[in-house]
């Protein structure tokens, strides 16, 4: 995600992050009142569930041809149990059920909270196979209080699920820790064009309506899935090595928005020079009519505001610094996920380094400026957010106040003095490694420490310690003379 201000059978990783949830759900009995549960993130405690790995999604949405109409909707997980189940709970939020089917069998179904708690005729065992299947609707109109899903364009619609939003869309297990491959269809008016996370596997025209197929190839996070329906070109074009590079843009605007998108080739081959092969199927840029203040990292199908690229008032530079930026989550965030959302200064450090690099090596625009002034900064962005690796939890009402500058600018000043302290051959080495240990996987902060002790020869633990957890900035290696800057002083109303 961007908020800088404009002037994966499936893997058992996560599931010690389970274990005191599993405990929980021994004690669901058959005739247990429904109750939310959650995996116990730090920062989002509810999000996510116990007793259950989801290998797949299949989701079918039907556009009404209006953006404020509910969408029919179904949806079909694939999962794995690992615990014994009388009953499982999906996150689910912002919709109406209609029924509920687990292995084909009708099941029991209720709200609990932001959870949809099912409950099956029969027991699920732990390590069997099931499918869960729910006929609901998904309304894009949001309620009250909540943030993220469905975004409403001029001509449609699009989604921004980071970080707790996809269970707005769809029922699911709506926690990064939980990757899976996802398949949709999408059935719209004739008229409309729908582009979604992966790769087209056809369109099927029926009278007046087309569906539209879409599948990923790679394990993805809910947090990550994105479905355009609008009145859109899709531009095609070779990225390095025959990747496929496909752009969704309003129709009316391809002329004016083809110099940007024609961009983004070259941006993926000096990534690839920096951290190694582009680890998805295609890619492309999103540019919807929308106002919503940020641009987001959707797997393959990175969601920009299209105003973005028309306001006259932003340099070239800084334009093409923030397709880096979405374009480096691709690997750092989607490729490499959180395995809780307090690692996700990973994430968002990365790809705010490489957003910086990029704009020093393209745009003339020195790193070390912005890693002083960051320096300078760093002490207050830690007190009003906390420090990169253990961010404050989320506003009231504001889930996405996460997003905070300590994990952005804050974060990647903790990886600049990590360069700093084991010297730019052995950064630049970790990178690699990094992106490639941990494709379509999770990891977390633990791991990264690891890996950079690995690869210096030496513990840098407390080095880490100090950046990513002190309430205070530790020294910059290289540059003692850097320090922290006070607040500009507020001027009096008169």
């Amino acid at each position: 995600m961007s908020l800088t201000l404009r002037v994966r059978r499936p893997r058992r990783r996560h599931v010690a992050l389970l274990a005191s949830a599993v405990s929980v759900v021994a004690l669901l009995g058959a005739s247990a009142p429904p109750a939310p549960l959650g995996i116990g993130d730090r920062l989002f405690p509810h999000l996510g569930n116990p007793g259950y790995d989801v290998a797949s999604y299949d989701l079918s949405f039907t556009y009404p041809g209006r953006n404020d109409k509910p969408l029919q909707a179904v949806t079909t997980i694939d999962a794995w149990t690992t615990a014994d189940l009388n009953s499982l709970n999906l996150d689910f939020a912002h919709g109406k059920v209609e029924s509920v089917e687990v292995d084909g069998r009708s099941a029991a179904f209720a709200s609990a909270g932001e959870d949809l708690v099912v409950t099956p005729d029969r027991p699920l065992r732990q390590d069997s196979w099931t499918r869960i299947t729910v006929k609901h609707t998904s309304d894009p109109v949001a309620a009250k209080g909540q943030d993220g899903g469905w975004v409403r364009t001029t001509d449609g619609l699009a989604m921004a699920n980071q970080a707790d939003a996809a269970h707005l869309v769809f029922p699911c297990n709506d926690h990064p820790s939980d990757k899976a491959m996802f398949t949709f269809h999408v059935t719209a008016p004739n008229g409309y064009t729908v582009v979604a996370n992966g790769i087209p596997t056809g369109s099927a025209r029926v009278g007046r309506q087309t569906t539209w197929t879409y599948r990923t190839e790679h394990p993805m996070a809910t947090e990550l899935a994105q479905v355009s329906i609008g009145r859109s070109a899709v531009l095609h074009r070779m990225g390095p090595h025959g990747l496929p590079v496909r752009d969704v843009v309003p129709a009316a605007d391809t002329k004016a928005l083809e110099p940007w998108l024609a961009k983004t080739p070259d941006q993926i081959a000096w990534l690839e020079s920096k951290v190694g092969p582009y680890p998805f199927e295609t890619y492309g840029v999103l540019m919807a009519q929308a106002a919503t203040g940020f641009e987001l990292e959707t797997q393959t199908l990175s969601l920009f505001e299209k105003n973005l690229f028309t306001e006259p008032a932003y340099p070239k530079w800084y334009i093409e610094s923030i397709m880096v930026h979405e374009l480096s989550h691709q690997w750092f965030g989607d490729s490499v996920s959180p395995r809780v959302w307090s690692d996700v200064w990973l994430n968002e450090g990365h790809a705010t380094w490489y957003e910086a690099l990029y704009a020093e090596e393209k745009g003339k625009q020195p790193m070390i400026n912005r890693m002083k002034a960051a320096y300078g900064a760093s002490d207050r962005w830690r007190a009003a957010g906390g420090p990169p690796a253990r961010p404050k939890v989320p506003d009231p009402g504001q889930k996405i106040s996460i997003f905070r500058p300590s994990i952005y600018d804050g974060a990647a000043l903790a990886l600049y003095a990590l360069r700093q302290e084991i010297g730019r051959p052995a950064f630049e080495r970790l990178e690699r490694i990094w992106v490639q240990q941990h494709r379509d996987d999770t990891a977390t902060t633990a791991d990264f420490v690891r890996l950079a002790s690995a690869v210096a020869n030496r513990d840098l633990t407390g080095f880490f310690d100090a950046w990513l957890y002190g309430a205070k900035t530790p020294p910059m290696p290289g540059h003692p003379d850097w320090k922290q800057v006070a607040a500009p002083a507020k001027q009096s109303k008169k």
